[in-house]
């Protein structure tokens, strides 16, 4: 069966779908399964899907989809499920914007009931198999590349907490001091909209789980894929990395499996909590340290003004800087992280940008092998 395609998710990247295709009716109820279904329903909220290329485009009653099978479990969106068994003709729903399509099993009020879909079919590889964005460009690793650059994580206590924010704040400010700033983002569901802000901020690349094949992170080997996007910003001979973990610590996205690989903490330098309130940010810096991992600085909604950073200070014993109202203090701490022999040493990014160098670090330290001369 062949079939025109009103709209292609950016979840479905890694396959190429184009707009008129062909479809089979053998759907592999799996993860990273590429369908295509019609909306059966029109929405005032969450009616949008992003395209391949990150625009967003709105969703009405009858409009032909691609998107790709996967879990999503968002404590302020959907939580759903790839159902046993997938056949033409059943009723799925849209889980996010990326074009995550499963089984609803649970709404967030502020956002009212998911799209409901007809499922079509799924897409036809040549060989007549369905398609699937597993394997991605990225590969699964088992084991982390020697000699990787400096390692920042963001991981913040809940979704919306401000992880994008600080990360974008940080990729700007070590862009501008003439670093090769790599981004990633390895937990979470498929969404371009994040990495593409860290590009727009500076950032050289960016990858994530969904270019190693994972719709979503709350199934697959979250790991090997936080292993294979290190591993490929490694091989494009960036200065330093700057990873978000996706949703919240305690979410069931694997953000802990994660921070639990000890090659990735042994990789880790510094790491960014973002916080909604004191009590999360203390749990974040306690559940951290459990991990063997100390926070660098809070930043998030719990560092909104004067109170909320004395009150972070005090009882969780960590820097805490608003990325929004002193992003260059926040950037500034971590750098300072990152590369403490180039404190004294590397001129400040507003001197940089007068003398035409964006650095000079102390020969022979750790900085000098990341943080090099570069033009401004």
């Amino acid at each position: 069966m062949n079939i025109v395609i009103d709209k292609i998710a950016s979840s479905t990247r890694n396959v190429g779908v184009t707009a008129h295709t062909a479809l089979t009716a053998k759907i592999p109820a799996a993860a990273g399964t590429v369908v295509v279904a019609r909306v059966l329903d029109d929405k005032q909220v969450y009616n949008q899907l992003e395209d391949v290329h990150g625009r967003m485009m709105t969703v009405h009653r009858g409009d032909i989809v691609a998107g790709v099978l996967g879990s999503r479990r968002a404590l302020r969106g959907y939580a759903g499920v790839v159902p046993d068994h997938v056949a033409v003709g059943d009723t799925l729903h849209l889980l996010n914007l990326g074009g995550v399509i499963g089984l609803c099993t649970s709404a967030n009020p502020d956002v009212g009931p998911p799209a409901a879909v007809e499922i079509l079919g799924a897409v036809a590889q040549p060989n007549g198999c369905a398609a699937s964005i597993l394997p991605g460009p990225v590969g699964l690793d088992v084991r982390l590349q020697d000699d990787l650059p400096p390692l920042v994580w963001v991981v913040g206590s809940c979704m919306h907490a401000g992880k994008t924010a600080a990360t974008c704040a940080l990729v700007r400010d070590l862009s501008r001091r003439g670093l090769k700033v790599g981004t990633a983002k390895v937990t979470g569901v498929a969404l371009r909209r994040d990495t593409l802000e860290m590009l727009d901020h500076g950032a050289s690349v960016a990858y994530t789980f969904a270019d190693a094949g994972l719709p979503s992170t709350c199934a697959g080997d979250v790991v090997a894929a936080a292993r294979g996007c290190l591993n490929a910003l490694g091989r494009d001979g960036v200065d330093v990395m700057v990873v978000e973990l996706g949703d919240g610590l305690l979410g069931e996205y694997g953000v802990m499996d994660v921070l639990r690989a000890s090659d990735l903490v042994d990789a880790t330098t510094a790491v960014m909590l973002a916080a909604t309130d004191p009590v999360a940010a203390w749990g974040g810096v306690e559940l951290l340290k459990r991990e063997g991992l100390a926070v660098t600085v809070v930043t998030g909604p719990a560092t909104d003004n004067e109170a909320g950073c004395t009150a972070v200070s005090s009882l969780a014993g960590a820097a805490a800087v608003n990325a929004r109202t002193a992003p260059a203090q926040l950037a500034q701490t971590v750098f300072d992280a990152l590369f403490p022999a180039a404190q004294a040493s590397v001129a400040p990014a507003s001197h940089a940008s007068q003398t035409g160098v964006a650095g000079v670090a102390a020969a022979g330290s750790p900085a000098s092998r990341a943080y090099a001369w570069r033009a401004a």
